[in-house]
């Protein structure tokens, strides 16, 4: 079966060294999809787990157009569960975070610009949590 991350970003620039990032450190061993919205990464989800592929973690920022990161990755989560989630930020609002830990959404936060071994340390644990 086939494993992805889903990378969510509306700065095209941000996707693209992300998954330049996560192909350096893991090969092979995932597919790398990205979206630009929510609403467009609802639309790869649907179509990568239509397919029986195994999204491991989704990366999300927080400040996009139309909906938050925070909202997006509780969602996720109630969805589906068993999918790791990692928030990824220039900037995020402390009551965002305090709302999602006071429901129980605890996932790593990391800040914009990012350290890689810090984020293949929340993706990994993001991915053993989901499990």
């Amino acid at each position: 079966m086939d494993m992805a991350i889903l990378l969510v970003d509306d700065e095209p620039t941000i996707l693209d060294s992300l998954r330049t990032q996560l192909r350096n450190l893991y090969g092979e061993r995932f597919d790398y999809e990205t979206a630009e919205s929510v609403d467009d990464a609802w639309e790869v989800l649907e179509e990568l787990l239509a397919d029986d592929c195994q999204v491991v973690v989704v990366v999300s920022d927080w400040l996009m157009p139309g909906r938050r990161g925070d909202e997006f990755l509780s969602e996720v989560r109630s969805h589906f569960p068993q999918i790791g989630r990692v928030m990824l930020t220039g900037h995020v609002e402390r009551e965002a975070l305090d709302r999602a830990r006071s429901e129980g959404d605890h996932y790593p936060v990391l800040y914009k610009p990012w350290d890689i071994q810090a984020l293949k340390t929340a993706i990994d644990q993001a991915a053993q949590d989901s499990d």
